[in-house]
């Protein structure tokens, strides 16, 4: 009976763990590449062709004298970085891609919007296979973002804690290792 039991408590965890973990084709684009976020990029350029995804992320890697600030359309038509809708300022910023739609981001420093920091990205839903393109770039959802005007702090890097892959993968590690604890004591 003991391993009747085991068996099944194995073979649930295994379902388990791949319905729950997300799957491996999620991407990090890092902007800009090894360029990172930085004056005399061309982000339109470097997202042209990439198909960006629910579930994939948008990292940044920026010095101290630059930000990545989430802005309106109109915002970022005029490069105005008075009213962001999100703030960074923490040089490595990654933003999760939760859920489809545009989004607009510049670097708030003087001048460096206008001399071509500055990216639209569009994410797909995840059930399309054309690359999804604005005319002026790609779009991303952000999650780990402070609102503008908010302190920041260590624990708000974290963004909507519990909601990313991450929180997934922790999730169907601790299921599967209880299975695994509950068949060692049945055993």
């Amino acid at each position: 009976m003991a391993g009747n039991l085991r068996g099944l408590l194995l073979a649930m965890a295994t379902l388990l763990v791949a319905v729950v973990v997300p799957p491996a084709s999620a991407k990090d684009y890092t902007v800009g590449d090894s360029s990172g976020w930085k004056p005399g990029v061309d982000y339109t350029a470097w997202a042209k062709g990439k198909q960006f995804n629910v579930g994939d992320t948008l990292s940044f890697q920026y010095s101290a004298a630059h930000s990545v600030l989430e802005v309106s359309a109109a915002d970022h038509g005029a490069c105005a970085a008075a009213n962001p809708l999100r703030s960074h300022r923490d040089q490595s910023t990654t933003i999760p891609l939760t859920k489809p739609g545009t989004r607009y981001f510049i670097c708030g420093a003087a001048g460096h919007c206008a001399s071509g920091m500055k990216l639209a990205v569009t994410v797909s839903g995840g059930d399309s296979g054309a690359p999804a393109a604005t005319s002026s770039g790609p779009a991303l959802r952000a999650a780990n973002t402070t609102p503008a005007g908010a302190a920041e702090s260590d624990s708000d890097a974290s963004g909507a804690a519990g909601t990313g892959a991450g929180a997934w993968a922790r999730l169907a590690t601790g299921l599967l290792a209880g299975a695994v604890g509950l068949a060692a004591l049945m055993g």
